[in-house]
Parts: C-alpha cells; structure tokens; sequence
C-alpha cells in the first residue's frame, strides 16, 4: 500500500520549510482594480484577434473571442487569490500549446506568421485567466500589439485599416488610464472633489482626445508616405504558400486555361454560349472571365469583353508588367507557340522552395526586383512574373520554362496562393540599344521573323512607306534618317497609336472571313482594331522589315494601393505588347495601344520614394486637372530648388579649405538660426495659450514658468500644495509664502466654488517677479 506518511515527512524538511517561510514573507503584489484599464484593455485583444481573422481570413475570433472575456471576468473577481490551482492548468496549457506550435511550424517553414498568431492566441487566453497586476495586463497588451502587426503584415486590402484606426483609438485612453494607475490615482471616483474636478476640467479635453488621434493618423500616414523603399527584402524568407503535392505526370509542359472550351466541346455553339474558342481563327466569344491570351495560341478573331474582377495583387519595389506568355508564330488571325516540346521542367530541392533560373545572359545592366504575388481568383498554369527571373519561391517541387522565358506551373493558379520571384530586370538605355547591331543569331531569325507569304510583300511595303514618310517630315534637319532598330520600332508604335483606333464599340468590329488576314484587315480595311491587334499589327510590320520580334502577354502593373502598398491586378489589366530583340541585349518591350504608355513601366535609377510617388498619382486622379497641374508645378519648384541647393553645397564642400569653411559657417549660422526661431516659437505658442487661460488659471501658470526658469520644476505628479511646500525648502520664506498664497488661490478655485481676486494674485505675481530678480542679481554681484 502507499504510505501516505512520506507525504507528510515531506513537508517537514528544510527545504520546503525555506521556501515556505520565503513566501510567507515576501510583500504582497499589487493588485489592478480599475475596473476601466482592465476592460480597455480586453478590447484592444479582442480588436487584435479580429484583426487577424480580418487580414489572413481565419476564424481565430470564434473560440479566441468569448475565451477571452470568460478569462478576463475570471481574473477580476479572482484577483486578489493565489490561484495556485488555476496557475497550474496555465502552465500545462502553454506547454500543450508550445508543442502544438512546434508541430504546425515543420509543415509551414516558408511562413511562420500565422502560426506565430495562432500560438499567442492560445497564450493569451490561457494568460487571461491570470491578471491580478497591472504588469500581466501590460503583458495582454504587448500580445494584442505583435497580433496588429501580424495581420498588417499579413493584410493586402484596406479591410485592415477601420481595426488599426479602432485599435488607435482604445490604446489612447488604456495608455491614460495606465498613467493613472502608476501614479495610484485608479478608477475616477464619484467622490465630491473627482467630480469637482470633473466638472472643472478644461471643456476642450475630449476635442483635444480627437486633435490627438488625428494628429497621429496624420503623422502615421506622413510617415508611411516619405518611408523609403529600399531594393530588396532584408531576410531571403520569402512568402510561399504551403507545400503542393502533384502527380508525376503533370509536368507544365501544358497550358490549362478554363476560358477555352475543351476538346470535343469545341463546334460550333456549346452549351455555355460560346463558340469557336478552341479552334484557330474560327468566330467566337471572349470569356468574360479568363483572358483568352494565356494559352498556347491565341485566337484574335474572337469578340466580346470581360467582366472586371481582381485576380492577383502584387507586392514589388517597382512598377512593372507582370509577364505571362510569349508567342512567335503569328497565324493570320492569331498566335501560336511552336515550341513546347523544347519545355524544360526545372526540379527544386525538397528542403528549399527556391528554384533556380536561367534565362539569359546579357550585356544590359540590371536590378534586382523581389515580386510577392497572391492569386485571388483562379488562374491557367502559367506563372505571371516581371521579365528575366533569376529564381522563383513556388509551392510545387517542379516548374517549367518555356524557350520564349515564360513559367509555368505544374498545376492552377487557385485562389490563395502565394509566391516569389526574383527577376533580373534591364536597364533600358536608349543610347546604347540604338547602336545595337543588326547581325542575329540564325536560331532568333528563324523563329522570329516568320510572316505569311501571302501578306509578307504587301505589309513591308506599308511599312517602308511609314517609315518613308518619317524621313521626308524631317528633310533638312541633322537627323532625318531612322538608321536603328530601337527607333524604328519606336516610331511604328507611335504612329499606330495616332493613326489607327479602336472602335467606339469594339462589340460590332466584324468576324474576320476565313481567308481574310488580321494585320492586311487592320490597315488597309478597318484602320484599327482591338487593343491587342495593335501589337500584333507591329509585331508583323517590324518582321517585315527583317527585325525579330515576338508577341507578349500578360498584365499591367494595376492599379497601386498606397495603405497596403500592394498593386491590386484585374483580369481587364491583360494585354499584348511587342518584344523586339537586340543582339547582346536581350528582349525589350514597345506597347503601340493608344491611351497606355509607348514605354511599358519598369525599373528607373532611384525607386527609393516610389510610395510617395504612387501615392501622389493616387490624390492627383481625385482633383481637377488644373489643380493636379498647379500643384505639380509647385512640388517640382520645391524639389529642384531642394535638389539644386544641395548639389551647390556638396560642389561647394570640394573646392578647397574656403569651400569646406563656407559650408562649416553656413552650417552653424543655420543651426543658430533653427535655434533662436525655436526659442522664439516656443515664446508664441506659450503666450497664446496662456491668453486663451481664464484668469486665475492664467496666473498660476505664469508662476510656474517663472519658477522654472529658476530651475524649480513642478512634477507632474505634484499637487499645487505639495510644489508650494517643495519651494520652501528653496527660498525665502517671504517668496514661499507667495507661492503658497497663489497655489491655496488656485486649489480653491481650481476645485471649489471660491472666485479669488484676480488683480490681487496679479499684484502678488509681480512682487513675487520683483524678489525673485533681486536674489538673482545679489547671487550675481556675489
């Protein structure tokens, strides 16, 4: 039988003994009873658990929540016990979910955020269980602030702003009345003297609550705005999504997009409604869903428009085109890519999701650029990423590569998905491309230069009387010939863009005819077209003239949202530009559709300021243009003269010891100047609010920065009477005594219903002035 006797032997020895008396002796904490601070404080938990569910789409509120509130009503009525039982259970409940955090990190290595959540979660509820202190509350709110900032990592759409600005809003008055339980004040009483000074506070104190949470979000927002953008993450954890496991048959080589109707559901009218899309240049309708470019061949005789919907946002130091497929046989009425047997399906490493690319080796300088993208809608199997990607952070053990340098994913894009990719992306010079040479490589001028011969003749010789006509315009000016490939191409896009357009309802542009031609219809029939029929049209026109270019699609940069700072892509975002190659350079992109950019977006020297750039566009789409342009005009005024002002000093600091003693003098005449325009400040905004004062109020304050300027300071944890006893230890007792005579004046009247005599305390003020002078100028002579 068990011998219950060693128990009792056991609290007879010393140790326990020890410790026993310890706690017995040991001061008894101190515990929290605002009533206030604790319920300020479970709403700001409660706001950051929402906050997560709101920015990751979870469900941590549904046990989180009411968890929560039994935990913190638990420990307000249990604060003043020991809870040893309670704490115990607490203990064993953070180990069980310490374990259970370790389990979920082995599957989710590529993004620990969410997991990090879910385990202060679980810690919080347990913790709440336990806050007898004021510390342990502190604790919550520490918890509360790393989950804000876990679902602001975490959020990509302004769904997460109303929580930050309800988190703002109840962190202010926690952080009060915190302050108040410091300096042992607690709860407002209802007693005569707290509602006494209730009554007496200044009326502008819940104005001035609101002036404060404005000023913070304003300054917040200020700061967000000017952050600088730096090129590059400081860690090389990317954000993936969990691992994909797939079927060893499936290997990207090809293309999947639920737009085109599948084989054998392809005649002529299926049962959606649409026709035609799986057959090359037959009539048919656009998916009002799906952009009909992503597939191995386009069918540009199709007709219609999509319905807008966001299917990606994009997180980029810079603004690009998302790229996604590149075609080099053009088919009459459409584009085909012919080589997807030369698909190279590239292997990662099973304990990295890092896959690494090589698509080309060029003269160009490059930057490296970082895209982050999350699919919100379901995608083809091709990859979206900006040009030459270096490595990519994809969920699936395999991806491929086209010869034309496009992904592609062993699987769908579906919702939720997340993935990396790292791109070299070229510097485009104008200068160096326009002296590119003409002499290609035998593998690019049999791919890219294949025109139908039943229209090759006829579009050179529109094209060579384009280009004519460019020379004639110019007869007798130094340049007056287009003797590179760089501003061929660039002047063709530009006279698509003036000379051709699209149609005010592109719906009623006629079906091509079976033995009619895309690019012979455009010029000579329709004079315009759809937008992706310009960049087919000049993709054809620059072959003509023997210049290999190729067919891109994919999608603009979208539309920017500063708050989140992510680029929110539409499936209207989609289109078609034109690549031409320059030897040693690589592939370079001119978009000849009318009202988009002839340069697509891309890389610039400095990206340091893009959010306060993009930022700025975003307000300037709001106001009238000449507002827009009146206050472009200003800013560009203010940043030259910045601009130039600091390229004078720098210039100046290098020229020699005058130069660099010129720029020291200036440097401290500014200084001083700062200096004495902020004493003087300072002056101005002490004098206005001491004006706006009552008068009693008034004269008390001036006291005090009389005081201080001696060098005796009230604390803001003094009362009137205290700082008057203070100041007796200081001076005189004839100063002390008007000291005094002010400060029980003003306590009278600052929490009573006595009205002094103003002009009395006024001349007291004044003597008091008078004395204190005299002692300073005696300590002087002395």
């Amino acid at each position: 039988m068990f011998d219950f006797s060693r128990i009792t032997r056991f609290w007879r020895l010393p140790l326990n003994n020890f410790w026993q008396q310890r706690s017995e002796k040991s001061s008894p904490k101190r515990v929290e009873d605002s009533t206030s601070l604790r319920v300020l404080v479970l709403a700001l938990v409660i706001v950051a658990i929402v906050a997560i569910d709101i920015a990751a789409e979870t469900k941590y509120s549904l046990w989180g929540l009411p968890l929560s509130i039994v935990g913190a009503i638990w420990s307000y009525y249990h604060r003043h016990q020991r809870n040893i039982t309670i704490k115990f259970f607490i203990a064993i409940g953070m180990l069980v979910a310490l374990g259970a955090f370790f389990g979920r990190l082995v599957g989710h290595f590529n993004d620990t955020r969410l997991v990090l959540a879910q385990l202060l979660i679980q810690l919080q509820i347990l913790h709440s269980f336990d806050l007898p202190r004021r510390k342990d509350l502190g604790y919550s709110v520490t918890i509360g602030l790393i989950l804000l900032g876990v679902a602001a990592s975490v959020s990509q759409t302004l769904a997460f702003a109303p929580i930050l600005l309800i988190f703002l809003a109840i962190a202010l008055p926690t952080l009060v009345f915190d302050y108040r339980s410091r300096l042992g004040l607690g709860d407002f009483k209802t007693k005569t003297q707290e509602l006494k000074f209730r009554v007496r506070q200044k009326p502008g104190s819940l104005p001035s609550y609101f002036l404060l949470f404005i000023l913070i979000i304003g300054l917040g927002l200020s700061i967000f705005a000017v952050l600088p953008r730096f090129p590059g993450y400081q860690l090389r954890n990317f954000p993936v999504s969990s691992p994909i496991k797939i079927k060893e048959n499936l290997t990207g080589k090809r293309i999947y997009n639920p737009g085109y109707v599948r084989q054998g559901k392809d005649n002529d009218l299926g049962s959606n409604g649409k026709f035609g899309q799986g057959k090359i240049g037959k009539p048919g309708k656009i998916d009002d869903s799906f952009y009909y470019g992503f597939n191995s061949s386009i069918n540009q005789n199709l007709r219609g428009k999509m319905t807008p919907k966001v299917v990606m946002r994009v997180r980029s130091q810079v603004e690009g085109f998302w790229r996604v497929l590149a075609f080099d046989r053009y088919t009459g009425k459409g584009w085909e890519i012919t080589r997807d047997d030369q698909v190279k399906t590239i292997k990662r490493s099973p304990w990295s999701y890092k896959t690494l690319l090589s698509l080309g080796n060029f003269l160009t300088p490059t930057k490296e650029v970082v895209q982050t993208y999350t699919v919100v809608s379901d995608l083809p199997n091709v990859i979206p990423a900006m040009a030459y990607p270096r490595e990519i952070y994809f969920p699936t053990p395999t991806v491929a590569v086209d010869p034309e340098g496009s992904l592609r994913s062993p699987v769908g894009l579906s919702e939720g998905l997340t993935y990396t990719v790292i791109s070299e992306v070229p510097y485009r010079d104008r200068t160096i491309l326009r002296k590119a040479s003409t002499k290609y490589p035998d593998r690019i001028k049999k791919s890219y230069l294949q025109i139908p011969e039943s229209i090759a003749e006829k579009i050179k010789s529109r094209t060579e009387e384009i280009l004519a006509n460019y020379n004639r315009d110019l007869v007798g000016k130094s340049d007056n010939t287009l003797n590179s490939t760089y501003e061929k191409a660039l002047y063709l896009a530009q006279y698509l863009k003036q000379n051709y357009t699209i149609p005010d309802n592109p719906l009623n542009l006629p079906y091509l005819g079976e033995r009619e031609d895309l690019v012979e219809a455009f010029l000579f029939r329709y004079k315009g077209g759809y937008p992706d029929h310009f960049s087919t049209v000049l993709t054809v026109m620059l072959r003509s003239i023997g210049i290999p270019t190729r067919l891109v699609a994919g999608f603009s940069s979208g539309s920017f949202n500063p708050f989140t700072g992510m680029y929110v892509v539409r499936n209207t975002d989609a289109y078609a530009m034109t690549e031409v190659y320059f030897p040693k350079y690589g592939w370079f992109a001119f978009d000849p559709i009318p009202s988009h950019p002839l340069i697509p977006p891309s890389i610039e020297k400095t990206q340091t300021f893009t959010v306060l750039r993009q930022f700025w566009n975003w307000v300037a789409g709001w106001l009238p243009s000449p507002v827009t342009g009146w206050l472009n005009y200003i800013f560009e005024v203010i940043f030259a003269s910045i601009t130039y002002f600091f390229s004078w000093l720098i210039n100046l600091f290098f020229q020699g010891w005058f130069g660099v003693f010129t720029v020291l003098f200036l440097a401290i005449g500014v200084t001083l100047f700062s200096w004495f325009s902020w004493l003087l400040w300072k002056y101005w905004c002490n004098q206005i609010t001491l004006n706006k004062l009552p008068p009693m109020e008034r004269q008390y304050q001036k006291m005090l920065l009389l005081m201080a300027k001696k060098g005796v300071n009230k604390h803001s944890a003094q009362t009137s009477l205290e700082y008057a006893q203070v100041i007796s230890t200081y001076y005189s007792p004839a100063i002390a005594a008007l000291i005094e005579d002010i400060c029980r004046n003003y306590v009278k009247w600052r929490y009573g219903s006595y009205n002094p005599d103003v002009d009395q305390i006024q001349q007291k003020l004044e003597q008091l002035q008078r004395d204190v002078e005299d002692i300073s100028q005696d300590l002087k002579r002395n």
